[in-house]
């Protein structure tokens, strides 16, 4: 299966997921775009399922998902059990979030953080390794296993 990451926005977030599109597959992901793509008010709640089903179904590796604040659609992400959603505000947090957390959704606020630090923290995140040992037995945990 080719590396793939499902992305989707709310409203607030329809600019930075376009602005995000070309570096993500400058890193030789391909993208899987799913909405909303205009500015008319959407539910938040409904983009962040539709990239944890994207994680669930193995449709996709990693998730990106963006609103306003980032909060409310990582809350809706991680409502699915396969969703590990971090929401991120630098590239220290996204790096941690793949590290140690084996995050596999970054959640980022459209009104929170520029169009440039959010470009760094989705280089972070894709670029980064899970660490696994002792990490393993605490993300486990997250999964029920």
């Amino acid at each position: 299966m080719e590396k793939i990451v499902a992305i989707a926005c709310d409203h607030a977030g329809v600019e930075l997921k376009s602005t995000l599109i070309n570096d993500i597959e400058a890193l030789g992901y391909q993208v899987s775009d799913l909405g909303t793509n205009n500015a008319e008010s959407v539910d938040y709640p409904d983009y962040g399922l539709k990239v944890a089903q994207a994680i669930e179904n193995n449709q996709a590796h990693y998730g990106i998902v963006i609103c306003g604040s980032g909060i409310g659609i990582s809350i809706a992400a991680n409502r699915n059990p396969a969703a590990r959603a971090a929401l991120c505000h630098n590239v220290l947090t996204s790096t941690l979030a793949r590290q140690h957390n084996d995050a596999n959704i970054l959640a980022l606020g459209a009104r929170i953080i520029d169009a440039s630090t959010a470009k760094s923290c989705v280089h972070a995140f894709l670029t980064t390794a899970f660490e696994g040992g002792r990490h393993q037995k605490r993300v486990d945990k997250l999964s029920n296993k």
